[in-house]
């Protein structure tokens, strides 16, 4: 299996090295990290990089290919370099998947038109004027799309994906290799979870962007 994890600067860094540290424990199975240009990117705090090891022009066809969340891929929408090479890509890929917003991206690519797909709460309904149909819940798989809602929810779609590829004992085995064993200490993962303060918070310093929709070339 050979797996292409879309890069950027602004990228959110755990929708891509999650889904990474889950896919790269498989046997067998080759992760890379593509960028629209070879070199680092900067995670959205600015404080991480991460390093594309191959440009897009470089990578024609692989069985997997992710695309993750981040405020860094508002760009994207727009950059019809990286649309186009969705398309490609996914006229020949197995799984075309993505995590948290890395889904507004699919949508704009046109790949997600008539499916049902999931993406970060605060902008599950933006996926509806991309010609998805947004249903929620941790991942969505519609054919061979698979979307994932926010951040940590791409460890559970990349270990669903193992379970479809090779074998549920095998996604099992990985979990546990990585102890992947969510306790967290707040019941508060989800707006339907969280109390309505903190949903209140969250939607104030978090709320998408009026002019997200205008960057969008379709």
């Amino acid at each position: 299996m050979r797996i292409a994890i879309l890069v950027f600067d602004g990228i959110t860094a755990l929708d891509a090295i999650g889904p990474y540290e889950v896919l790269r424990s498989v046997p067998s199975w080759e992760v890379q990290f593509v960028g629209p240009q070879k070199g680092e990117v900067r995670a959205d705090s600015g404080a991480l990089g991460l390093v594309a090891d191959h440009s897009l022009d470089e990578v024609t066809e692989v069985d997997v290919v992710l695309v993750p969340g981040g405020e860094g891929n508002r760009p994207l929408l727009s950059d019809e370099a990286v649309l186009s090479w969705l398309r490609r890509i996914d006229e020949r890929s197995r799984w075309t998947t993505s995590v948290c917003t890395g889904s507004l991206v699919l949508g704009a690519a046109g790949l997600l038109e008539g499916k049902r797909a999931t993406s970060h709460w605060l902008y599950l309904e933006h996926l509806r004027e991309l010609g998805a149909d947004p249903v929620g819940g941790r991942f969505v798989e519609d054919g061979k799309t698979i979307t994932a809602a926010g951040v940590s929810a791409g460890i559970d779609m990349a270990l669903h994906l193992v379970s479809r590829e090779a074998e549920p004992a095998v996604a099992q085995a990985v979990q546990l290799g990585i102890e992947y064993d969510p306790q967290p200490p707040f019941d508060s993962g989800s707006p339907a979870k969280a109390p309505a303060p903190i949903v209140e918070l969250v939607e104030s310093v978090a709320r998408p962007e009026p002019d997200w929709a205008g960057r969008v070339s379709r």
